[in-house]
């Protein structure tokens, strides 16, 4: 299930409240905790994962480990009682992964529940979570993208001619792999950066309209391919 660009997976239990999911496994009696994409989505890039010393039965809303953005800190905190079986060393290093693989490797811990029914009971699918989390996404402005944005430029009032010159300067002073949210009101502007993916070879990954306004998601490649429209 997508809701409004924000993936939510049916293959696992939610709680909204602390904005964590649950899937079973995978090993037999376990299961794993993540955070929802529509927290990372909203905290920004995710920029250091500190996990709790924590040892025995954790109680149903303590915290395991705490995430820190330029604009967020936060806790992740359990959903039910559980023991603390692993924890995702691999965040410590690349805690990116929150943003990039909220439902994947971006796991936080892998616990066991103290009573297995726990989960049934107490988080709910991701049918019954839809419209609640729908209208948060609506009320916070949450954005989701295909990959997150390392920076975000907001050009208003330039031709398109304009936006580009000041993109291809600033996605030559970056890595490749970085990814810009680019804000424009230049009517012409989907026709005209559907051109200059063409012809630079860098990845349009995403496009979205707000009023006059027209959001872009670009990602500069390592070996670009520039190519004509219409070319096999």
């Amino acid at each position: 299930m997508e809701i409004d660009g924000c993936p939510l997976p049916e293959d696992r239990r939610y709680d909204l409240d602390q904005d964590v999911w649950w899937a079973d496994g995978p090993a037999p009696g376990a299961a794993t905790v993540g955070l929802l994409a529509t927290l990372t989505a909203f905290a920004g890039p995710i920029l250091s994962v500190t996990f709790r010393p924590v040892e025995g039965v954790v109680a149903r809303g303590r915290s395991v480990a705490t995430i820190e953005s330029v604009r967020f800190t936060g806790a992740v905190r359990l959903p039910v009682d559980a023991v603390v079986a692993e924890r995702n060393s691999a965040l410590l290093d690349h805690p990116r992964l929150l943003n990039d693989s909220a439902y994947g490797d971006g796991w936080v811990v892998r616990v066991r529940p103290v009573r297995p029914e726990d989960p049934a009971e107490r988080l709910e699918t991701a049918s019954q979570v839809e419209a609640r989390l729908r209208e948060r996404i609506r009320r916070q402005r949450i954005r989701c993208w295909p990959q997150t944005p390392d920076l975000e430029m907001f050009e208003i009032g330039l031709e398109c001619s304009a936006v580009l010159t000041l993109l291809n300067e600033e996605l030559a002073r970056r890595p490749a792999g970085t990814a810009v949210r680019l804000v424009t009101d230049d009517p012409l502007s989907p026709i005209e950066m559907i051109r200059w993916s063409d012809q630079t070879g860098h990845a349009l990954l995403a496009h979205r309209t707000e009023g006059n306004l027209h959001e872009f998601l670009v990602r500069k490649e390592a070996q670009p391919r520039p190519r004509r429209r219409g070319a096999p």
